[in-house]
């Protein structure tokens, strides 16, 4: 809105003043990552206080009795606080981004459908007691359902923009220089599979007091870098991209979403004021399901889905801490592999207090991050 508002009056702006940098998608998206932390701080504590008047908060119960022990003081904490990133992060993009852009556009479709579905599914899981009914949320098929449908939808209109798009119809892989021919059913089935897939990734690791929302905001940064290497030009004197200087797929406008990525990080930034330990606010699945789901588009717009798996790594490890924890105890019979599963719960069982979890969390998220990045000049 703001740019598009600065390019109609550009005659007033720009030849006298000189004021061309917010056609710059450096510019607006450090702006936009202050602009959604700002809205995130200002917003934060009313949509706290307007959960705990609707007494919406958690009472996490796990089948380990230590381990609940050890989370008994978060009963009650208001849960849903995952509104704070969808508002801080939509309305950020709305000011900031080129509203006229495909991908942005998708991106905030993408986002509300998610939301919405998160916040259904909280919705019911914590009324369930005042309603004195044995429903808890969506039924995994109503969820599932909705899961897909966003993804056909987001991956139908997806298809559409990538048909004159070269890069965008191979497979690309970490180390490889050229991308693998891909079968134009094979990108529906992937992108259908990826986002319905992702969608689910931040909950297994929104467990602990600024654990989901930290390794989320590293995952961001990242995907806006990719995002700007997808299609800007290294210097405004060439056309030169560094898509084609680091051997990565070009995708025409693809850049304007770093914008969105950037939203997406100062909306966590702001969350993590109210999430950090001791946590006043959880961010429940109307935040960690349109987060999982950007993470999955932002990888499918540069096609780097291979390469998403290294830099949410902390994810990954999280979700074959569960598969490894069920898979072992249906083998042996009912022994576990872990003390408790999703894995950050077991290091909390053997001894490590919640801070240091988390902080070493995301140091091992930096990590994948930082590694993700190598990778690109290795290529």
């Amino acid at each position: 809105m703001i740019y598009h508002l600065l390019w109609y009056f550009r005659e007033v702006f720009t030849h006298p003043v000189g004021f061309y940098a917010y056609q710059n998608v450096v510019f607006r998206s450090v702006a936009a990552i202050l602009t959604s932390l700002l809205i995130a701080l200002i917003v934060g504590p009313k949509i706290i206080r307007w959960l705990m008047r609707k007494k919406i908060g958690d009472r996490p119960e796990f089948h380990h009795a230590t381990l609940n022990e050890l989370t008994k003081e978060k009963a009650n904490t208001p849960t849903m606080g995952g509104l704070i990133i969808i508002i801080s992060a939509i309305s950020t993009t709305l000011l900031w981004a080129r509203l006229n852009n495909p991908f942005v556009q998708k991106a905030i479709v993408l986002v509300i459908w998610f939301g919405a579905l998160g916040a259904a599914d909280d919705w019911l899981k914590l009324t369930a007691g005042a309603r004195q009914r044995s429903r808890n949320g969506l039924r995994p098929w109503e969820k599932l359902i909705f899961q897909i449908g966003g993804a056909v939808l987001i991956a139908s209109f997806l298809y559409a923009d990538f048909v004159n798009i070269d890069d965008a119809k191979l497979f690309w892989l970490p180390f490889y220089k050229h991308g693998l021919p891909l079968a134009n059913w094979m990108f529906i089935l992937i992108a259908i599979f990826y986002l319905s897939a992702t969608s689910n990734a931040v909950n297994l690791a929104d467990g602990m007091d600024g654990l989901a929302a930290g390794c989320v905001g590293m995952v961001a940064l990242v995907l806006a870098l990719l995002c700007y290497v997808a299609s800007e030009t290294m210097a405004r004197a060439t056309p030169v991209t560094w898509a084609s200087y680091l051997l990565l797929p070009a995708i025409p406008q693809a850049g304007e979403l770093s914008v969105f990525f950037a939203a997406i990080l100062g909306a966590v930034l702001g969350f993590l004021w109210f999430n950090c330990h001791p946590a006043q606010t959880f961010m429940g699945d109307v935040g960690s399901l349109p987060l999982g789901a950007a993470m999955g588009y932002g990888a499918l717009v540069t096609r780097n889905e291979i390469l998403l798996l290294v830099i949410g790594g902390v994810f990954v490890v999280e979700l074959l801490s569960v598969v490894l924890q069920v898979g072992y105890f249906k083998y042996t019979g009912g022994k576990r592999l872990f003390r408790c599963a999703p894995i950050h719960h077991h290091f909390h069982l053997i001894g490590w207090s919640e801070p240091q979890v988390v902080v070493r969390f995301w140091l091992l998220g930096a990590a994948f991050a930082a590694l993700a990045l190598a990778t690109l000049k290795i290529r």
